[in-house]
């Protein structure tokens, strides 16, 4: 669901389909008084009869074949073109899109953008040490995939395995999903939250040889100990041979023969972490050296796996969503557009963990598709005090915040003082995730939050 700070509707609720979303075609109805075809969409110019919203809407439907085809042709950036634009019939269980077409993610969210933008900011890294962000830029955070690319291809892992990422919200983690993408290998995103029998469960299920983690993770103030948990999920997953340890803290953690550093990558993140690069070991900056900055793109078809989500498990065993190349990425990149209202320039604060599909489309994929400047948010709503999310608003100049209903209810308890201490004005629009919104929560976030705009 997604309010616009300008305007009074209660929600927009997003809907893709085969057509264009009609909740993005809402938002136009109800923030603007007039509305350019082409400026909205430049794939219009080829839409014969098309000349305004609904028009658009009734073609994306009439004619879904040469509107996705347009779209696709124009968002992403293909090695080969693509053959056919669908074939999907979901009562044979048959769901295709973009057959014939190859591609690579990673390259699709990095290089084109470092091609034309590579001092632009694509992550922010809200730490939990309130105040103490940290910004990589295009370049930089290619660099960094490129880098643990390599490693990973130098250890064995290969195009169609699966690598288990355990981590906390970080640059770290998000090059670890796109260097996947960019080797050919499946991501599959644990949350940080979840118990070694949990973590066990979906590594054995995913088939995983590799798991990537950090020694500590760093939440609400609290040390969480990732590392020890990883060590107690790997004795029951005989598939395991290595686990690559990046450090968030300065404090040790016992190493096993399995156990890698990250250190030859996380050179580049020592400033960030507040680790100095001449306490590395020499042997570690060394190695580092090895991979180098440039790591070649696997060709990967259109329906070849992206990455493994597993539900959370809580009504029975977990269940692994797959998710493919092309069809992907395109939905993550045009809702994160059109239904947020995302332009160039602006800063996009999704508070979801990367271990959910909220962050995995809307902290990563989207905004990265996009070009855009996105926000990881490591901390909690309370941390260290329930204004969190309002200074960091204030302070990274946010445009569209979203977040989860349970935090919201949460944050009303605290009351509106914590909410009106804090600058709120670069605010365009508010998004609620997850469960449904109840009224009064979302009543409040618009009248308080969002000023009634």
């Amino acid at each position: 669901m997604w309010l616009l700070c300008r305007c009074t509707a209660k929600y927009v609720a997003a809907s893709f389909s085969r057509g264009v979303s009609a909740s993005f075609l809402h938002v136009l109805r109800r923030s603007r008084s007039s509305w350019n075809s082409a400026a909205f969409m430049p794939e219009c110019a080829g839409f014969e009869g098309v000349s305004g919203r609904d028009a658009l809407h009734d073609y994306s439907v009439s004619h879904s074949e040469s509107f996705w085809a347009a779209v696709a042709r124009q968002r992403l950036s293909w090695i080969r073109p693509f053959d056919a634009v669908q074939d999907c019939d979901l009562s044979q269980g048959r769901i295709k899109w973009f057959e014939g077409g190859k591609l690579n993610v990673s390259v699709n969210c990095l290089d084109r953008h470092v091609h034309t933008c590579p001092e632009r900011v694509a992550l922010i890294w809200e730490r939990d040490e309130q105040g103490s962000e940290v910004r990589y830029t295009y370049r930089e955070l290619l660099e960094m995939t490129c880098r643990l690319g390599n490693l990973l291809r130098r250890h064995g892992v290969k195009k169609g395995d699966c690598v288990t990422i355990y981590m906390p919200t970080c640059p770290l983690a998000v090059a670890s999903m796109l260097a996947c993408a960019r080797i050919g290998a499946a991501h599959n995103v644990v949350f940080a939250g979840f118990s070694a029998e949990a973590l066990a469960e979906r590594i054995r299920d995913a088939q995983s040889s590799t798991v990537i983690t950090v020694n500590q993770g760093v939440r609400g103030g609290k040390i969480l100990e990732l590392k020890k948990t990883v060590d107690a999920a790997v004795q029951s997953c005989p598939t395991v041979q290595q686990v690559f340890v990046a450090m968030r803290t300065e404090n040790e953690v016992e190493m096993t023969h399995r156990d890698f550093t990250l250190e030859e990558v996380r050179a580049l993140e020592a400033e960030a972490f507040h680790v100095p690069l001449t306490a590395l070991p020499h042997a570690s900056v060394q190695e580092m050296l090895k991979e180098d900055v440039v790591c070649e793109p696997a060709p990967m078809d259109s329906e070849d796996v992206l990455f493994l989500l597993y539900t959370s498990g809580s009504t029975g065993k977990p269940k692994g969503l797959v998710h493919t190349q092309a069809g992907y990425l395109l939905y993550a990149a045009l809702t994160h557009r059109y239904v947020f209202s995302y332009h160039d320039g602006d800063v996009f604060g999704c508070v979801a963990d990367i271990g959910w599909i909220t962050g995995h489309s809307y902290t990563v994929y989207g905004p990265l598709a996009n070009g855009g400047t996105t926000v990881l948010f490591e901390s909690t709503p309370v941390y260290p005090d329930p204004g969190r999310y309002w200074e960091m608003v204030e302070r990274l100049k946010i445009n569209q915040f979203y977040g989860a209903p349970t935090a919201i209810r949460l944050l009303i308890k605290y009351g509106d003082q914590w909410v009106k201490k804090y600058d709120r004005s670069s605010l365009s629009t508010l998004g609620s995730v997850g469960e449904p919104i109840n009224t009064e929560a979302w009543e409040w976030y618009n009248r308080v939050v969002g000023e009634g705009r």
